[in-house]
């Protein structure tokens, strides 16, 4: 059956993927010149797709050129009118005029009709597994893996490698940044708020700086504590991890601290980031705390290199909790952004230490992520309670008696387990191989409490998924969820949900939605014993921590719902300003920061606190209109936008005035 050529991007898709002999020679020197040049030049950024595609068909002549030029120009106005209206139309067609007008001819060196492959260094500390099945698929070669590979290394069950995207060295961003030891003020935001854990802080003693390169320069470590030994501090980028978002740029409060450069400048560093920032060796634990946003960004991320979108917020979050509890945690991801970045083989982001401890993740539906996680916490609480049992019995028997009495005593504390645990692993592999010795060794891993959590999206959270939600949290078990709301199904093509707000465009409310958003946290806190927080990294870091650092501590069901600004958002500022976004919408009162704590009420204390300060809700239009979700209203139907964006923001003063009111009885 023949494919249907229906527009000129059919026809490109088509050229490019049919063998014909046409390719289009595209470097990143190439790609770099266009977008800080052209692209530039006419206000669309990084945005190169319409004067490439113009240049395509200006030097392949495939169709007429005016057939050409006519059908892009048509591709335009439908892509971006009802978006972004007029103006961006009209940007889009410039950037065609100027691909056709501007490709000038390359003579092709004689000598490439002979030219070979160089040959590429493989990878450090590469295993067996990467080598035979990641890196093939890495490549697009994933077709001629045979099955008994796949059954070698057990993965016919799902199963799968933890840590493969460290061996994914994408470096597809043309500028990224670079760091200024004199104009940091050395706060670690700039590392808590980037998407793929590309840009980290690095601590050194005298003694280490003197062992690694002379490249890796430094300043004195400050802010510490008085207490704190004398460290060299580093921020260090990842230039071929780094997508070039810009996030870290926008929500850097030191000027000039970070700034841009070209990735060839900095492509040199990478080294120092494989052989030092990742380095283990190099963590400073009496640095690390999760107190504080400066101090937490020292601990190691066990979700790093995800396959996000550039900008992504979502992330941010889950790389955040990582730090905070990836040594034990366990996840359950509904499926949606957050499922696909998380486990989309080969290349998945979670990883593991250097003991091997790190997440244990899976990937679950819509509707029962929440009772999936649940069965996680379940297993792991069965078979801990059959462990005490046979620890007993080793302590009774003398086997380890002063280990196991202390690991009987502070199993199920969050902060201990884990070094009482391999306390008493050491002692038993000393011990005499008896059943119950081999019983409790062969379980090692479910020593350690664990930290539970499903995550997922809005529509999950909201939609979908809201029955289970409401089950799980009325069982008052030591469950956590993350909800990542983005306010709009994402992942799909941006569908509606009950997380979308009144007049916000989307699938299914394409004349924008006529009802508020549903207010998930109230609902949850109904029932007086759960945890309920509401954040947004880019307006309180601090706040987000603590949420996340209370939630996990409570010893009940507790839910942390995240504002995440997404490409579905249509933010016209761009995703390298998603932090701000988020701050943004604090300031105006979109979004609220709150926390219910049911431990305050044994306390005598107003279990609900209201974070964010007394909003300024005339700049609630302001924001709204920062937005192509919102504006697009007012191009599409201009007779119903004044109404709903009125609504959107009576909506909104309400929804202030009742947690107000929550914080004030």
């Amino acid at each position: 059956m023949k494919k249907i050529i229906r527009s000129t991007n059919d026809l490109l898709l088509a050229v490019l993927m049919g063998g014909l002999s046409i390719f289009l020679l595209l470097s990143k020197k190439i790609i770099t010149g266009v977008e800080n040049g052209l692209a530039a030049a006419i206000g669309l950024g990084k945005r190169t797709n319409n004067i490439l595609q113009g240049a395509f068909f200006a030097l392949t002549k495939v169709i007429p050129m005016d057939l050409a030029i006519e059908d892009m120009k048509k591709n335009n106005y439908n892509s971006y009118f009802k978006k972004a209206g007029q103006k961006i139309v009209d940007m889009n067609n410039q950037a065609v005029d100027l691909g056709v007008q501007a490709s000038v001819k390359v003579d092709i060196p004689a000598a490439w009709a002979d030219a070979t492959d160089e040959p590429v260094a493989e990878p450090k500390n590469m295993t067996p597994f990467v080598r035979d099945i990641v890196m093939p698929l890495d490549k697009q070669q994933g077709d001629k893996l045979p099955v008994s590979v796949f059954q070698k290394y057990g993965v016919l069950d799902g199963t799968w490698e933890n840590g493969t995207s460290v061996y994914s060295k994408r470096g597809v961003a043309t500028k990224v940044p670079k760091w200024n030891p004199d104009a940091c003020i050395q706060c670690n935001r700039c590392s808590m708020c980037c998407p793929h854990a590309a840009i980290r802080p690095v601590l050194l003693t005298d003694e280490e700086k003197a062992g690694v390169p002379d490249s890796f320069v430094t300043a004195p470590a400050k802010g510490l504590g008085k207490d704190a030994p004398k460290y060299n501090f580093r921020m260090q980028l990842s230039p071929y991890d780094c997508l070039g978002c810009g996030v870290c740029l926008t929500a850097c409060p030191a000027k000039d601290a970070l700034t841009w450069a070209p990735f060839e400048e900095m492509k040199s560093e990478q080294p120092l980031f494989d052989d030092v920032a990742m380095n283990e060796s190099y963590l400073k634990k009496d640095v690390i705390s999760d107190k504080s946003v400066k101090n937490v960004q020292f601990a190691k991320p066990y979700f790093q290199f995800s396959a996000a979108c550039a900008g992504c917020a979502e992330t941010t979050y889950i790389k955040l909790l990582s730090q905070l509890f990836g040594d034990r945690m366990y996840v359950g991801n509904a499926a949606g952004c957050s499922s696909a970045i998380s486990g989309g083989a080969p290349i998945l982001p979670y990883c593991r230490d250097c003991k091997g401890h790190g997440p244990a993740w899976e990937h679950s539906l819509f509707e029962d992520n929440a009772e999936f996680a649940f069965g996680f916490y379940h297993a792991q609480d069965a078979i801990r309670k059959e462990l005490l049992i046979r620890i007993e019995a080793l302590k009774n028997a003398g086997v380890a008696a002063e280990e196991a009495a202390a690991y009987l005593a502070d199993w199920n504390d969050r902060e201990k387990s884990r070094e009482v645990s391999d306390a008493l692993i050491a002692a038993l592999e000393k011990a005499e191989q008896t059943d119950e010795v081999k019983y409790v060794l062969d379980n090692r891993e479910f020593l350690a409490k664990k930290s539970v959590w499903a995550v997922g999206g809005d529509g999950w959270a909201y939609d979908i998924g809201f029955g289970g939600i409401d089950h799980v949290m009325a069982q008052n078990q030591d469950v956590n969820l993350l909800v990542l709301d983005t306010e709009v199904y994402s992942n799909t093509g941006g569908q509606s949900s009950k997380a979308t707000p009144t007049s916000a465009t989307a699938k299914f409310a394409a004349s924008g939605k006529k009802v508020a958003k549903k207010d998930l946290g109230a609902i949850l806190m109904q029932y007086g014993y759960v945890y309920v927080a509401q954040v947004a990294m880019g307006a309180d870091q601090a706040q987000t921590l603590k949420a996340l650092r209370e939630a996990e501590s409570y010893d009940g069901p507790s839910i942390v719902i995240c504002y995440c600004p997404c490409l579905e958002q249509h933010i016209k500022a761009g995703m390298g300003t998603s932090q701000d976004e988020m701050k943004k919408a604090v300031e105006c009162g979109y979004w609220h920061l709150y926390r219910y704590d049911p431990r305050r009420i044994a306390e005598g204390k107003n279990p609900f606190q209201l974070d964010s300060k007394e909003p300024d809700t005339d700049k609630v239009m302001d924001f709204l209109m920062g937005e192509n979700r919102f504006a697009s209203l007012k191009n599409n139907f201009p007779d119903k936008a004044d109404a709903l964006y009125a609504k959107e923001v009576e909506d909104v003063k309400a929804r202030y005035e009742r947690y107000k009111k929550l914080a004030e009885d």
